[in-house]
This record gives C-alpha cells, sequence and structure tokens, in this order.
C-alpha cells in the first residue's frame, strides 16, 4: 500500500483556485499545514521549489507530480490538487495540468519515497485512472479511485 499509505482524503482539494504552478505549489502545502502544522509551510515549499527548478514535474497530459524531501515531515505524504480548468505550469507538453500528485518525505525515507513516485507512474500508465479522478465529485470518492487501482496491481 504505498500510495494509499500517503493519500488522504483530508489531504484532496477539488476545485483548486490556483492559475499557475507556483500558486499551486502554495495551495496544497497550505492545504497540508491546515492539517499538519504551519510552521512546516517555508521549508516544505522551499523542497518542492528547489525540485521543480531542477525540471518541470509536469509530466504528462494534464498530471504533474511535484515532489520533494525535507526533514521538517516525520514521514511521506501525498496532497492531491484537482483543477477543471487547468493550470498553467510549464509542463513537458506544453499542455495545462489538471491533476497534481505532490508528494513530501523526509531525507531519510528515500525508499518509500522512490516506491510511491514508481507506483504513482505505474497508475498514470492507464489513462482510465485520470479520468476515474476527473469525474468524482468529493474526496472520499478520489481516494476509493487510487485503493482500487492500488488493488489491482
Amino acid at each position: 500500500m504505498a500510495v494509499c499509505g500517503v493519500f488522504s482524503p483530508a489531504l484532496i482539494k477539488i476545485d483548486l483556485e490556483a492559475e499557475e504552478k507556483d500558486e499551486v505549489f502554495e495551495e496544497l502545502i497550505d492545504l497540508f499545514c491546515q492539517k499538519r502544522d504551519f510552521s512546516l509551510r517555508e521549508k516544505v515549499l522551499k523542497a518542492i521549489r528547489e525540485r521543480e527548478a531542477q525540471m518541470s514535474t509536469g509530466i504528462q497530459k494534464g498530471i504533474a507530480i511535484p515532489h520533494g524531501q525535507t526533514n521538517a515531515v516525520d514521514q511521506t505524504y501525498g496532497i492531491l490538487g484537482i483543477s477543471k480548468r487547468g493550470i498553467e505550469y510549464d509542463a513537458l507538453d506544453g499542455e495545462p495540468v489538471h491533476l497534481i500528485f505532490m508528494i513530501l518525505s523526509p531525507q531519510e525515507d528515500s525508499e518509500r519515497y522512490i516506491r510511491v513516485l514508481k507506483q504513482l507512474s505505474q497508475f498514470l500508465l492507464n489513462p482510465q485512472f485520470c479520468n476515474d479522478i476527473l469525474v468524482q465529485r468529493d474526496a472520499q470518492s478520489i481516494y476509493k479511485i487510487i485503493e482500487k487501482y492500488e488493488d489491482s496491481l
């Protein structure tokens, strides 16, 4: 349960307000900090921005996987944001991003971090996975979709 173990309905946001990449980072990290601790905000944001500066994590057809490692977090977390209208993201394909799967991990938990990214990338190979998420109307239903795909691996 690599992916289900890091995502939760409380960290899924439908109808993102952000219109561009840096705004979406802040919006998702603010959601995370509301559930965890606002004192982590700047350290977590820094980790995501530093990784993004290396290369865009907007990987394919409306999907981005921003990720970063920082010892500001105590375990690996997943935050999912959904934008129906799309976010200007500087994605590799030049298209707007609709699904943002953000992964945060402590630096010493690289094994789990890599396992989550690998399993998530396997889900994304199936175009139906993203379609199934995009038609859901609440966080609990989206989480159930993630569980369904993880169970099928």
